[in-house]
């Protein structure tokens, strides 16, 4: 069967119509109705239901469904592994949330590094949507995110909870109604917890979608946001950056996905890694997320600097 032919299945089934899978897959309506026709005619079987509600899997359809989910994957991982370098010999892609790879991944590739130095490693940003739709295709091995979805064939698995504090550029205590105040939109948990702690906040003069722009714009402009603990841990030892004590703190459980019957020892190593330094990180911040974090006044008496200003 044409690789493409399992890829445009996978992409109807996830997507709940022939429309948005032809937008996302950047072919014709036609096409993707081609396609179909050709799979249906050469299983024998009519693998889809379409209605007014969209399109759904018939019982053809539902056993297909891992196979093609495999197909994908092994022909990417085949096509992946053959250009491999003769040093190493296999190849691992990760794909992860933006504001996972600050630390947590980063401290990963290093583990990975010096525990599988025959690993070759590709590294991958992205939103959930999108990591979600491209460990389906097989694109992905392994997955990091706050907000997976489940899906058949793939295993998800909570590897650590990040604690958001409200930290500020300015010492004392923050209110969210201030001007400077960068709403950070850490998804819809978040949202929902965040009306409830501020009732009567009005719109926010700055809303971001990523917390790395969120957090730079602060620490170069001045104001204040929410915050994974473990990330604004060094900006407040070094005195750039002061944790409101007394501010609701937010919880965001962080998730890996890969793919439930994989045997591949590759992947066992990497999730092993995974899961030893995001309790490490877990460890810091269960001693006291807020508290373990020192305020401002008690780092810069530290550092020598509490009648100076912070650059």
């Amino acid at each position: 069967m044409d690789i493409e032919l399992a890829r445009t299945f996978l992409e109807i089934t996830n997507a709940g119509s022939f429309i948005r899978a032809a937008e996302r897959l950047n072919v014709t309506q036609s096409t993707v109705s081609m396609r179909v026709k050709e799979m249906e005619s050469l299983l024998g079987r009519p693998l889809f239901t379409r209605s007014k509600a969209g399109t759904s899997l018939t019982a053809a359809g539902q056993h297909f469904h891992r196979h093609a989910a495999a197909l994908v994957r092994i022909w990417q991982q085949a096509r992946q592994e053959v250009a491999l370098p003769e040093d190493y010999q296999a190849l691992l892609t990760i794909g992860a949330q933006f504001s996972l790879w600050d630390r947590l991944l980063l401290q990963w590739m290093g583990w990975m590094r010096s525990t599988a130095p025959n690993v070759a490693l590709r590294a991958e940003v992205g939103q959930p949507d999108g990591l979600m739709r491209q460990i389906v295709d097989g694109i992905l091995d392994i997955a990091v995110m706050y907000t997976p979805q489940a899906r058949k064939g793939l295993q998800v698995e909570q590897i650590m909870e990040d604690t958001l504090v409200l930290a500020s550029t300015r010492p004392g205590p923050v209110s969210t109604r201030e001007p400077d105040y960068v709403y950070v939109d850490w998804g819809a948990e978040f949202r929902a917890n965040h009306s409830m702690a501020f009732p009567k906040l009005d719109t926010p003069a700055i809303r971001v979608g990523l917390g790395n722009l969120a957090l730079g714009n602060i620490l170069e402009f001045g104001g204040s946001g929410y915050f994974p603990a473990r990330i604004v841990r060094s900006f407040v030892e070094d005195g750039r950056l002061s944790v409101d004590e007394d501010a609701p703190a937010f919880q965001r459980p962080a998730f890996v996905v890969f793919p439930a019957d994989h045997d591949s020892d590759v992947i066992d190593t990497s999730l092993a890694g995974l899961r030893l330094l995001a309790q490490r990180e877990s460890n810091a911040q269960d001693k006291d997320p807020v508290q373990e974090i020192p305020s401002r006044e008690r780092s810069e008496k530290k550092h020598g600097r509490l009648n100076s200003r912070p650059s």
